[in-house]
C-alpha cells in the first residue's frame, strides 16, 4: 500500500497536502474521507496477505460511499449488503432484473436487450437486463450472505466474470459474453453427456472510454491473487469469480497414482481450473460442488493431466 505523502513537506498553493493511493483499486484521492471514493475500501487499511500470496478483500465499513460522475452508491450492511444508489439526473446503471430492492417512483427502469438472451438462463428462467435512469434513489441485493466487489475499470481495461455473479454497473461499462471454453465430455455405452464447470458463458465487461464502477457478489469470503507472467494456480472451477483478460485459462484433471479405477472415472479424479498470469484471479471460499455423473470422460476442451 501506497503511503501517504509527509504533510510536512513543501506543498504548492492549492495541492491537498496529503495524495492517499487505494492498494485495492489504485485510485488516487486526498485521503480525507474513511474509505476510498472508488471502490470503498477502508482508508489505511493494512492489505491481508496470506503465506500462499492470497489478498483478502480488503473490508468495507457499514455506509461506505462509492463515487461515479455526480452518483453515488452506498454499501448498507454487511452480512447481505445492498447497494443503495443515489442517481443524478441523467445518470443511469444496468443489472439483472432479480437484485433490484427498492426504488423512488420517479427513477425510470427500462429493459434493455441482453446479447444471447435466449440462452442465458438463470434457474430455468431466461435473465432480463434492466436499465435505471435518475434522478433518485434504487438498491440492489442479491438473497444470499456474502461479499459485495466493487471493481472500479479504468479506461482500456476488462474482466471476465462468471455467470450469475453480476449485480450492477455504471453507464459506462460495456457488457458482452464469450465462451468459458471449458467442458468435458461423459459416456457410458451410447449415452454422453457434456458438462461446463464454469457455465457455457463468462460475463467480459469493458470501459471502452470513461471509468466505471462494477458491482459483483460473492458467496463467503472473497480472495484475490496477482499472477506473474507464466505463473499457474489450480482452483475449483466452482469457486472461480473473475480474472483478468489476461489470464488464460484451461481444464486441469488429477488422480492419486496406486488406485484401481480408471484414472478418468469420478471418485479418484480430482477437475481443476488451471490459470496462467500475468494478471489477478478472484475466488470465493463457499462453492457448490461440481456437477459430474461419475462417468468416464470421453474427451475434454483441452488441458493437462496428471498423476499423483
Amino acid at each position: 500500500m501506497t503511503e501517504p505523502t509527509d504533510d510536512s513537506a513543501p506543498v504548492a498553493h492549492g495541492a491537498p497536502l496529503r495524495v492517499y493511493t487505494c492498494s485495492w483499486c489504485n485510485r488516487v484521492s486526498d485521503g480525507t474521507a474513511l474509505s476510498c471514493p472508488a471502490c470503498g475500501a477502508a482508508v489505511d487499511v493494512a492489505a491481508i496477505v496470506t503465506r500462499s500470496g492470497w489478498v483478502e478483500l480488503p473490508g468495507r465499513g457499514d455506509m461506505a460511499k462509492l463515487q461515479f460522475g455526480h452518483s453515488y452508491c452506498q454499501v448498507e450492511g454487511t452480512y447481505v449488503p445492498v447497494a443503495d444508489m443515489s442517481l443524478a439526473a441523467g445518470d443511469s446503471v444496468y443489472f439483472s432484473h432479480h437484485v433490484l430492492l427498492w426504488k423512488d417512483p420517479q427513477v425510470q427502469v427500462t429493459a434493455m436487450s441482453l446479447k444471447g438472451a435466449w440462452k442465458r438462463l438463470l434457474a430455468g428462467m431466461p435473465l432480463i437486463m434492466t436499465q435505471a435512469v435518475g434522478p433518485g434513489h434504487i438498491a440492489f441485493s442479491r438473497d444470499a450472505p456474502g461479499e459485495l466487489i466493487a471493481l472500479p475499470l479504468e479506461p482500456g481495461r476488462a474482466v471476465d466474470v462468471r455467470e450469475h455473479l453480476f449485480l450492477v454497473a455504471t453507464q459506462s461499462v460495456a457488457y458482452d459474453w464469450i465462451q468459458s471454453g471449458i467442458w468435458f465430455s461423459t459416456r457410458e455405452g451410447n449415452e454422453t453427456e457434456t458438462h461446463y464447470p464454469l457455465g457455457n458463458f463468462l460475463d467480459r465487461f469493458t470501459s471502452p472510454q470513461a471509468p466505471g464502477l462494477l458491482l459483483l457478489h460473492a458467496a463467503g469470503n472473497v480472495f484475490v491473487r496477482r499472477l506473474e507472467a507464466g505463473q499457474t494456480i489450480l482452483v475449483k472451477p466452482t469457486a472461480f469469480l473473475f480474472k483478468d483478460t489476461e489470464v488464460s485459462m484451461h481444464l486441469h484433471i488429477e488422480r492419486p497414482a496406486g488406485t484401481w479405477r480408471s484414472w478418468r472415472s469420478w471418485g479418484d479424479r480430482y477437475l481443476w481450473l488451471r490459470l496462467r498470469g500475468p494478471g489477478r484471479v478472484a475466488v470465493q471460499s463457499a462453492f457448490e460442488p461440481l456437477e459430474d455423473n461419475g462417468r468416464t470422460i470421453s474427451s475434454h476442451s483441452g488441458g493437462t493431466e496428471r498423476q499423483w
